[in-house]
């Protein structure tokens, strides 16, 4: 255990070769997932930068939560668009989000 506290942490994040600093004024963090959203409301970032990547480290006591609506749309609507318009499976859903179903409308943006 740690007893100099945030002394010993920067040394051994240092030894580790992170350079930690807290981003200051954030107002807001979204995390999306494919079923909802988390809404942190005035939170403390703290941003840990390492050689190859950044960690983020997010503490807030402010949390709303909000279920996403999941379009679904018919497999066969799916590979029409993407038979139609050349191309892969991710874009036609993309291009079906975008145009709210309307397979016509999608199949002429992804060919424009």
């Amino acid at each position: 255990m740690m007893r100099s506290g945030n002394r010993d942490m920067r040394r051994m994040l240092d030894r580790m070769g992170l350079d930690m600093k807290d981003l200051g004024s954030v107002e807001e963090v979204i995390i999306r997932t494919d079923m909802k959203e988390i809404f942190l409301k005035k939170p403390q970032v703290v941003e840990m930068k390492g050689k190859d990547s950044t960690i983020f480290q997010v503490i807030a006591t402010d949390i709303e939560e909000t279920n996403r609506d999941v379009p679904s749309f018919k497999e066969e609507d799916i590979v029409l668009v993407m038979q139609q318009a050349n191309v892969s499976k991710e874009k036609a859903i993309v291009a079906l989000t975008d145009t709210k179903g309307d397979l016509a409308q999608a199949i002429l943006n992804l060919t424009v």
